[in-house]
């Protein structure tokens, strides 16, 4: 299955904890169908000191999300939108919103 989404898009959340929040995607994890965003998902972990240069605490972790959590952001909307595919004339492919028909950059 192929994903829809890359690295460096930027995206916003439609469900869970960081609902309507966006940001851009880091890491994906493709046999996962999850990836990291950029400031969402921010879990709590308590972290034991490893060596004389690290300090133990509670450590901020970002998290992965499930891609289907996941919208691409239109910049000329300014929300999540929905995106088609359109082929230009020398033979290249560009994402393009749904509802005002602009180029995704």
């Amino acid at each position: 299955m192929s994903l829809k989404l890359k690295k460096g898009d930027k995206v916003e959340v439609m469900k869970g904890k960081d609902k309507g929040k966006s940001g851009k995607i880091l890491m994906i994890a493709a046999e996962g169908m999850r990836a990291m965003v950029e400031g969402l998902n921010i879990s709590k972990k308590h972290k034991k000191r490893r060596s004389e240069k690290e300090t133990s605490g509670i450590k901020e972790i970002p998290s992965a999300i499930s891609i289907a959590n996941l919208a691409l952001f239109c910049t000329h909307c300014n929300k999540g939108v929905r995106y088609g595919v359109k082929v230009m004339d020398d033979k290249t492919k560009i994402r393009v919103c749904k509802k005002c028909k602009q180029p995704i950059s």
